[in-house]
């Protein structure tokens, strides 16, 4: 058992030599070329060249023996790997062709499919398996498949700084649409790390974390030993990336996109572009709705240079700032229609919804309000807090309705949402002791009915923010 238990790791490990034992029936050694870590594996052959047996203490010999695949990873030097994974981008690219010809049905449906099926998840137990340096130039070519079958998805022709917000996590206003050659040095260090068999000496894995360390920040940064002491997961590791990719584009972004891009990573923004599509949970945007809330969410151009149809005065903006805080759009009352609850009469405002007994028998007068973080009054403030516009919406309202409130004998809560989707400090509270009543009444874990509010109330505000800007003119 301890020899099979040996065999197994090395198997796993991918390490200098992988043995074969004849007990098994198999066959004789088999020694991978260049070896993938350059340790020891107390592996050694015997004098006549036949099988050998396992020695703690045994010196290892360099070999140069045919190369190999183990469930499904190349096992040899950079040449081989780099054949193997050719061959993979070919197949990967029939993969990629298939998605594109979904776009032509259901562009949202197939975005969809490109983040969850199409892309980094589809490759990853090979990052996971294969040297950073023998394969990371492979999957730059991935990544740029990726970013070509993106671009035909959604007609964009995306510029760097917008792909790179892309390839981030939703959390924080990306895609999810990851880089494979970025992420796989957090793959590999946490797949070898997780082995028992990790060794200082491993050249390997210290290739992998001095690449891994030039992405992040020097206080994220990693070292041989804490890695082997305390083997971090791969998510942690991918976080550290992301969140170095998302800072560098901050620091280097106008006031506008330093505000958007602070909206766009708040928390459940991005809820929207993590719902499944599906248009009978009314979590679906049609296909010029989808890529218009792209351009929009990336900081493309959206509109075209013309008149707003509803404000003639105004000229609309290229980035489709305008239209989605016209107050034509009527955004807050196709919210209100998402939220799912019903709105009081117009002579007892001040509520859009009235909730009776929300508090200790008294109603509670819910007024949902959306606001811009990137108007002229807002945008300083918003380029520097996430959330500011939202929580001077909230004190707007409590200085409008307060006193009206109180008279009623009603708790006055403005619920306030940026167009980006963060929403206010009270309407996440608000949320927050809905999602438990539900939970509760579903027998459902509270996140998982939290993420269903969100997601729809987002998808709500996206659907309004597209065709508020499609009705005044696309430029998609």
């Amino acid at each position: 058992m301890k020899k099979q238990k040996k065999l197994s790791a090395v198997y796993q490990n991918k390490s200098e030599k992988v043995v074969r034992d004849d007990d098994d029936g198999v066959g004789q050694n088999s020694v991978c070329n260049d070896g993938f870590f350059g340790v020891n594996d107390g592996f050694y052959e015997s004098d006549d060249g036949g099988p050998g047996e396992y020695d703690d203490n045994a010196s290892v010999k360099s070999s140069i023996l045919p190369n190999l695949e183990i469930l499904g990873a190349p096992i040899s030097d950079i040449v081989h790997c780099s054949r193997f994974f050719a061959e993979k981008h070919n197949n990967f690219k029939v993969l990629l062709r298939a998605i594109s010809n979904v776009a032509a049905v259901d562009l949202h449906v197939a975005i969809s499919l490109l983040r969850m099926c199409g892309g980094y998840c589809k490759l990853v137990h090979l990052a996971r398996t294969t040297p950073t340096n023998l394969c990371e130039d492979s999957l730059k070519f991935f990544d740029e498949e990726v970013r070509l079958c993106f671009s035909s998805c959604v007609a964009i022709d995306v510029p760097d700084p917008q792909w790179q917000q892309a390839q981030l996590s939703p959390k924080l206003g990306g895609l999810g649409l990851h880089s494979l050659s970025l992420h796989s040095r957090a793959a590999f260090i946490s797949s070898v790390a997780s082995l028992e068999m990790g060794n200082p000496d491993n050249t390997h894995l210290q290739q992998a974390i001095l690449r891994f360390n030039a992405r992040v920040s020097p206080q994220d940064s990693i070292t041989m030993e804490s890695v082997l002491n305390s083997p971090p997961q791969q998510k942690s590791l991918s976080q550290k990336l992301d969140s170095f990719a998302f800072h560098s584009l901050l620091s280097s972004a106008s006031l506008v996109n330093k505000a958007r891009m602070l909206s766009v990573s708040s928390p459940h923004a991005s809820s929207w572009i993590t719902a499944i599509p599906s248009p009978s949970l009314k979590l679906h945007l049609d296909s010029a709705e989808y890529q218009t809330a792209i351009r929009w969410w990336l900081g493309l151009n959206t509109s075209k240079a013309s008149p707003c149809p509803f404000c003639p005065e105004l000229v609309l903006d290229p980035l489709g700032h305008h239209a989605a805080s016209c107050r034509h759009a009527h955004l807050s009352v196709r919210v209100e229609a998402g939220f799912g609850l019903s709105r009081v009469q117009r002579n007892t405002r001040p509520a859009d919804v009235l909730v009776q007994d929300w508090v200790r028998g008294s109603p509670a007068a819910i007024d949902i309000t959306v606001t811009s973080p990137l108007t002229p009054a807002m945008l300083r403030d918003a380029s520097t807090s996430a959330g500011s516009a939202a929580y001077a919406a909230e004190c707007r309202k409590h200085e409008a309705n307060d006193t009206k409130c109180q008279e009623l004998g009603w708790t006055c809560i403005p619920l306030a949402v940026e167009t980006f989707g963060h929403w206010g400090k009270e309407a996440q509270a608000v949320f927050s002791r809905l999602a438990s009543f539900i939970a509760i009444h579903r027998a459902s874990p509270k996140s998982s009915v939290l993420n269903e509010m969100y997601s729809r109330l987002n998808m709500s505000l996206v659907r309004s923010v597209a065709r508020a800007i499609l009705v005044r003119g696309s430029a998609a």
